[in-house]
């Protein structure tokens, strides 16, 4: 995904994640979509979080999930858990090219939020297969 591409799409992006972080009562915080080489697409992220290191990270973690997977031979990747002592941070393949990044509190639901997470992830990948229409200069 070029950066013409992620810049069209980065507002309603942004918007359904913000909405899922307001409209939540299973203790997501933040989220993120970001393409599977490490940029962010859209997202709804504390003020403290330096959004491309996050996206390089999940990438990357992301990679590494996907080969031990295949090593193992469980099938293809669908979801990484990360537990943390403050939290979770849940990632999910949005198709073949973009993950959904959702951090909760330590009082997450996490049984509420894989099912909202598969939820917006429908939501997001129709956003993301949605032709691009370029403006035409008519000049």
């Amino acid at each position: 995904m070029n950066t013409s591409t992620r810049q069209q799409l980065a507002p309603r992006i942004t918007a359904t994640l913000r909405s899922l972080i307001s409209h939540n009562d299973c203790g997501m915080v933040a989220a993120a979509v970001m393409s599977t080489d490490g940029f962010i697409i859209g997202s709804a992220l504390r003020d403290d979080t330096n959004q491309d290191v996050f996206a390089a990270m999940n990438a990357s973690l992301l990679v590494l999930a996907q080969r031990s997977s295949r090593e193992i031979a469980i099938g293809e990747l669908r979801q990484v858990m990360v537990l943390g002592t403050e939290g979770v941070m849940h990632l999910t393949c949005i198709g073949n090219n973009a993950v959904l990044a959702i951090a909760t509190d330590v009082n997450a639901n996490i049984g509420s939020v894989v099912l909202q997470t598969r939820r917006v992830s429908v939501r997001l990948q129709d956003i993301l297969e949605t032709p691009i229409v370029e403006a035409v200069n008519s000049n």
